[in-house]
Order: C-alpha cells, then structure tokens, then sequence
C-alpha cells in the first residue's frame, strides 16, 4: 500500500552554503589560512536536502517543514520547486544557513546563523501525514519535529517510521521502525563510553529500548552501518561496498531517506539498510550534497536502468577505475531470491547490469507456456529496482555474445554450484574477468512459484 502513498519527510530545512576557493599563504593579523574566494554555491540543507534526495528517481515526495519570510526560505522554496511538493509551517525568524568554508575542496571552518521557531501546523499537514505511506523524520535540533510530534505519534503505528535524530532534537516517537543516529550521536545520547564495536552495539541496543523502536541503525561512517535491536545480543553489521573517497557533507541525509524508500518499497528493515549503504557510499563518490550535477535541473530525477545503454555506461565506469558487475537469467516472475542475489550483485563493483534472455531464448530453455511475462514487462520490473543500473536483453541460448560486448570484471550467479562449473567462466577468463557464485534464498524459484498459482487457479469440486 505505501508504494502507492507519498513519502513525507518531516524536518528542519536549512540553506547550506558553500564558499570555495584556494589557500596559499597566512593571514598577517592572525595564524589563519587567507583563502581566495573562487566560487560559492547555496542549496537546500537539512530536509530539505532529505526530501530532494529521497525525490530522484521520481518518487512522490512530500516535505513538511518550516519556513518564513527571509531570502534563504525563498532560496529554499525556489531550489525545491519541481521536486518535491511543499506543505510549510510557519517559522517566526530566519532560516538557519550553515556556511562551509573551503579550500581545495577540504573545509576550513563552518559558520551558522538565524534560526527562528517554527509556529502552530495547520490542518495540510495533518492531512500530509494520514496520506503518508512511509515517513522519514529528518531532526536537525530545530524543533520542527517537535511541533507535529502528536500527528507523528499517531502515524507511527500505521506505517513505517524513519527517524534521524540530533543530540538537540527530541526523542523518537514510540513505534519507529527505524533509528538513524551516526556514532558521534550515539555517544552524545548514551552514557556507554567507548569506540568498539562493542560499544556502538551496546549503545544501539539501549536506545532502540529506550526510545521503544524496532531497531537503531548506527551509522559508522567507513565501517558501514551496525543494525541493532532492543534486547538482540547479536546485530547486524553491513559494510560499506567501497571506500568512498569525497565530500561525506549529507551522507547521512542520503542514507535516511534511501532507507525510508526503501521501506516504502516493502523491504525489510536488513534490505532498507543495505540499499541505504549503498546509495551513500556513491552519493559520497560522486561529490556528496556539494555535486553540482545533484541539483541541475533534471539531475534529480536520473534515467531508469531500463533506459540506459548498457554498453555505454560500462564504459564510463571502466574509464573511471571502476568495476563492472553483470549478472543474467530470464526473471520470469521476479521473487525475494532475485531481489537479493540482485543487491548483493551491485555491492560487489560500481555498476550492475543485468542480461536478459528475450522471449524466443526463455521459451527455448524453459519450455512450452514461457515465457509467463514478456522481455519488455520483465526489463521494466528489473529497471525498477535500486540495485540494478541498466538492462540488457540477448537472443541467444547464453549471454555469451553478450557478454563478450560488455566485458564485465564480475559476472555473478546464485546457487548451489561453484563458479568453475558456470559456462560464463570462460568466457570471462578472456579478458580477465572472474565468474562467482553468491548465496541463493532457498525454496524461492519461478517454476515453484507458476506450479504453485496454476494449483490455486484449479477449480475445487463440490462435495458430494
């Protein structure tokens, strides 16, 4: 149901302002760096920042926030029209602006002003929230979240609830699904001392009892991310997928609102935390929320996986060092097992993509009465999903031709057998390219699942 519902980002957006330029020498009058101003650059922050990034790809989005009548709210309102749709409260002062100081592209000093009240919600926002299908809490201390905090209790026992907390802000409501704080929020919220694993582990199983969540995904940064739960002994650590190298400013923003849309998606909590990694270690790549390209006009809405030429974009990514993951199969009836071989696939490199039998290659392999869908629902399903970056179909029997255009540095299969059995194997071997085999979810396949609705379909005789 909340794939057909908005996602409604809750929050204090802010005006995040960047000054670049380059250092060369020491101030006369004090031991400063002098920097020589290059350029500057002003975008939303904060939620607003949340709600933009949780918008790409073209999901409803709806922001509730706080804003007034001074030029950085204007700066705000103007750089969100056409992305996500506003329901505003009142904000009695000045929006704050957090200004970066930079050179060579490293900060030297932040510099914060304004920062007003946000008033009394009116009745669009009580609608906003019991429209929402998924919310997502973005909490920067400012008391937004505290003016609709009655609507927000009444609405997280409804439907999945993402809260990214701030040492200033308030507790999460009872009920949230999901807890975001990073580890130097952890530490700031728990009297646990201490920068193990251990330690955030223990820090995150309190607070998810504490504030009576479902779970606490701590953030830790280059480690990846520790999902905890209240009275669980054992959490769950996903690793970040690569080293990113880049501006980290709004990593955390991007990781709330991927996880939120992924809920929104149906993921599971586990599932909502892998996307969120994922998507903030490239976030992180590409230039953090100070990526011009983020906030081009269009550049917040990227094409479908479906939509990009598979060879080209193997290209790029190989041109830039990266590394090129392909898998295949005929994703007949697309079920939990592909979703996750899929997401695993695209944690091992930089882009996935996926090879596709066409319907004359799936009827020969399969039989009579396949394909059940045809090539061009399957390629839009499978363009769909986050983990997938492009679509490629073949004719063929294999994806041998197919893949010898492509090229892949990974090519990857789920099951029970080992990579030297795969028929790919040596064809990747051509080009130096390395065949794996990823852990498959058991008792998941089409076949199964087309067995098992042809016997639902069978008509019940009556009784005698």
């Amino acid at each position: 149901m909340s794939g057909h519902q908005p996602l409604v980002v809750v929050g204090d957006a802010l005006l995040d302002e960047d000054i670049e330029g380059v250092s060369t020498r020491m101030s006369p009058d004090a031991p400063a760096p002098v920097v020589d101003v290059t350029g500057a650059r002003r975008r939303p922050g904060g939620a607003g920042l949340a709600a933009a990034l949780a918008a790409r790809g073209g999901r409803e989005v709806v922001l509730v926030t706080a804003l007034g009548e001074d030029e950085a709210s204007a700066t705000v309102r103007t750089a969100l029209r056409g992305r996500v749709h506003l329901v505003e409260i009142p904000l009695d002062g000045d929006l704050p602006v957090k200004t970066r100081v930079l050179a060579g592209g490293r900060p030297l000093v932040r510099i914060d002003r304004g920062g007003g009240t946000p008033g009394a919600p009116a009745g669009a926002v009580r609608e906003a929230l019991e429209q929402a299908g998924t919310v997502l809490v973005a909490d920067y201390g400012r008391r937004t979240a505290r003016a609709v905090r009655e609507l927000l209790e009444a609405v997280a026992p409804r439907v999945p609830l993402v809260w990214d907390p701030h040492p200033k802000g308030d507790d999460p409501v009872p009920g949230a699904r999901l807890v975001t704080p990073n580890a130097g929020e952890t530490r700031a919220l728990s009297d646990i001392e201490g920068v193990s694993l251990r330690a955030y582990a223990q820090r995150g199983e309190e607070l998810a009892g504490r504030w009576r969540a479902a779970a606490v995904a701590v953030t830790l940064g280059e480690r990846g991310v520790l999902l905890t739960r209240p009275g669980a002994q054992t959490p769950m650590l996903v690793p970040a997928p690569y080293r990113a190298e880049g501006d980290p400013c709004g990593a955390g923003d991007c990781f709330a609102a991927a996880t939120a849309a992924a809920l929104a998606d149906g993921a599971l909590p586990e599932e909502a935390v892998e996307r969120g990694v994922a998507e903030a270690a490239a976030f992180v790549a590409a230039g953090g929320a100070g990526n011009p390209a983020l906030w081009q006009t269009g550049a917040a809405a990227p094409r479908r996986a479906r939509e990009r030429d598979a060879f080209a974009l193997a290209r790029e990514v190989r041109a830039r060092g990266g590394t090129v993951v392909a898998t295949g199969g005929c994703f007949d009836l697309l079920h939990a097992g592909h979703v996750g071989l899929l997401e695993s696939a695209r944690r091992i490199g930089d882009c996935l993509i996926v090879c596709v039998n066409s319907d004359a290659s799936l009827g020969r392999l399969k039989g009579p009465g396949r394909p059940l869908n045809p090539l061009a629902d399957r390629m839009r399903v499978l363009g769909a999903l986050g983990s997938v970056d492009a679509v490629a179909p073949f004719e063929e029997d294999t994806p041998e031709r197919l893949l010898d255009r492509l090229r892949p540095d990974v090519w990857v299969k789920g099951g029970d057998y080992s990579a030297g059995e795969l028929p790919e194997a040596e064809v990747l071997r051509r080009w130096g390219g390395q065949a794996v085999v990823l852990p498959y979810l058991d008792g998941r396949s089409t076949t199964s699942l087309a067995h098992r609705a042809a016997r639902a379909a069978r008509p019940v005789a009556p009784t005698p």
